[in-house]
């Protein structure tokens, strides 16, 4: 209840309205009309309560009717912007003044003005823009994420970029976006464009090429490397005799080789060799650099760069990805020489990629990736102080082309390991630091070096011994010979290797058996060779018979029937096809 009392008379009596009581001044407001009615009444008179409650309703109407239009100002918003016509959205081409934009739209352009709310940072070129019906610029959308890709051709003076498209289609010339202005961009380069075909939008990263860079040279020292003398002497000549007696050679006007090829059976150690000679004449460039430095008071330059590609990775099924790969590894190596490094292209399975060429160029993707190898190895960049090393198990696949003089400079052979050769190569891996039978360190001297060299000549006694068991193959030669290769025949590094490791895995499974520590023994080793003849069972299937005779370094000419044997038994002779 309102606390106010009606201005009474002096009698206390209420003043009736025509007797001096002024007229309101609220208008037509009814809620107005009503207090000036309750003033006007006592408190006793009982249409005051009556008057309260119309007051109360007409509040809450006042109330629901404030709700109801803004909740129809909210309805008709929505309304208008679903019935509005759609922003059309464009290309920004260039900003030729404050408030002006040339923009593009559906392969029309027009002249706009900008909405001063879009701040002018926001305006890049090559961006996406929103036009209005008035065609206005009123918002930037950023880069189109989706877009054609194209080759640069060539990043022309003024900033512009030419690229070259695919036959019977015409080449582009495009301005870049405000994001690639001052990138350094090359032909090749694989640039993303709007796709309105106007704007150069951004430059993508080289795809796969980063997986052959290792930004550091392979640790592998010729120390790690059993056997493989005479390789490893003609190599070391080949690569090291040029920067140790430089004053020598240069007097005979002597050139560095720049091309190697490392070729002979499987798991021989080409690959390990390859790594070997990088991380050797990486290290004399960089002791030299370091004393030439020292000298003139500079920093010492970057050692070296390995660039390590198996063959098969390069290949690809779609048109021209194999010769980029093979242009992004020769400018690996050069952009790494500008840098101060000597790197090194180390090309596993070369066959796989730099094999013969046919008659049938079409059908043949390495007919193109032979002179595209030949022509970087012969480019106008200079490729000096490049070393290119190739490793391959059958060099005569590979193109004569690649293994003339002036590329592949030397080719040595990778011999497989005989009887010394395998011992050294066993004491690789089978070093005193492991852990041995006890039984096997007091009956071979009482100590752990004494034992490990005991057991390598054990085991290799083994292998090499002209014994039935060791009999894997039966070749029948053209004059009517018979010759019989043993497992010392076809042994090789990694078959070694394999051998230790296995023995290893013998002793860890016993030692889980049984919860107690053990050690290798003799048994582990020997079992583990019998193993690894047996699961690897080197016979050639009858349309292979050539290319393994290859590998065994026979001339499939003179072998006409291969023969195996298998659990003591001699089984039934194949010939050779091409031969009969």
């Amino acid at each position: 209840m309102s606390d106010r009392r009606p201005s009474n008379q002096p009698d206390g009596q209420p003043r009736p309205r025509g007797q001096g009581a002024e007229p309101s001044q609220s208008g037509s407001d009814p809620l107005e009309l009503i207090e000036e009615c309750l003033a006007s009444f006592t408190d006793a008179d009982p249409r005051q309560k009556l008057l309260y409650k119309v007051r109360h309703a007409m509040m809450a109407a006042q109330t629901a009717n404030q709700q109801r239009e803004a909740e129809f100002k909210k309805v008709s918003e929505v309304v208008a912007k679903l019935t509005a016509p759609a922003n059309r959205i464009g290309t920004l081409l260039d900003v030729p003044g404050e408030g002006l934009a040339r923009i593009v739209i559906g392969g029309a352009e027009y002249y706009a003005n900008v909405d001063p709310r879009v701040p002018a940072e926001d305006l890049k070129i090559g961006a996406q823009i929103l036009v209005n019906e008035a065609y206005a610029v009123i918002k930037t959308l950023g880069y189109d994420r989706n877009g054609p890709i194209l080759k640069l051709a060539e990043a022309m003076a003024d900033g512009r970029l030419r690229f070259e498209q695919d036959m019977g289609r015409q080449a582009l010339v495009l301005q870049r976006s405000s994001d690639l202005l001052g990138v350094e961009l090359k032909a090749g380069d694989e640039i993303r464009i709007d796709p309105s075909h106007r704007i150069a939008i951004e430059k993508l990263d080289e795809r796969k090429s980063a997986r052959h860079v290792l930004d550091e040279v392979p640790t592998v020292t010729w120390e790690q490397i059993g056997g493989q003398r005479d390789a490893i002497t003609a190599i070391r000549k080949a690569i090291e005799y040029p920067l140790l007696h430089a004053e020598t050679f240069e007097k005979f006007k002597f050139s560095q080789p720049k091309g190697f090829l490392l070729y002979g059976p499987p798991g021989c150690g080409k690959t390990l060799i390859g790594q070997a000679a990088a991380g050797s004449l990486a290290k004399l460039v960089g002791e030299s650099k370091q004393t030439a430095s020292a000298d003139d008071r500079r920093p010492p330059v970057v050692t070296g760069a390995f660039l390590h590609v198996k063959g098969p990775e390069i290949l690809n099924m779609w048109l021209g990805e194999s010769e980029r790969m093979v242009r992004d590894l020769f400018a690996q190596a050069r952009a790494r020489r500008k840098e101060g490094a000597l790197p090194f292209i180390f090309i596993d399975e070369a066959e796989s990629i730099l094999g013969t060429r046919r008659a049938l160029r079409s059908f043949n993707i390495s007919n193109t990736l032979v002179p595209m190898f030949c022509s970087e190895m012969d480019g106008i960049e200079s490729l000096q102080d490049v070393v290119i090393i190739l490793a391959s198990n059958r060099p005569d696949l590979i193109d004569p082309a690649v293994l003339r003089p002036g590329r592949i400079d030397r080719k040595i052979k990778v011999r497989r390991p005989n009887r010394d050769a395998a011992t050294e190569i066993l004491k690789v891996y089978l070093t005193a630091d492991l852990p041995f039978d006890q039984a096997v360190i007091e009956e071979r001297g009482g100590d752990a070096a004494g034992a490990s060299a005991s057991l390598a000549q054990e085991v290799i006694d083994t292998l090499f011994k002209r014994a039935d068991e060791n009999r894997l193959l039966s070749i029948r030669l053209r004059n009517g010979q018979h010759q019989v290769l043993y497992r010392s025949d076809l042994i090789s590094g990694a078959i070694l290797a394999s051998i230790v490791q296995r023995a290893k895995e013998k002793a860890i499974d016993r030692t889980i058996q049984t919860g107690r520590p053990a050690g290798m023994t003799a048994q582990d080793l020997l079992d583990a060779a019998a193993e690894e003849f047996r699961e690897g069972e080197m016979l050639p299937p009858d349309d292979a018979a050539e290319e393994w005779l290859k590998l065994l370094d026979h001339h499939p000419e003179q072998v006409v029937g291969v023969s195996s044997f298998r659990r003591g038994r001699q089984t039934e002779e194949r010939a050779v096809n091409q031969i009969i």
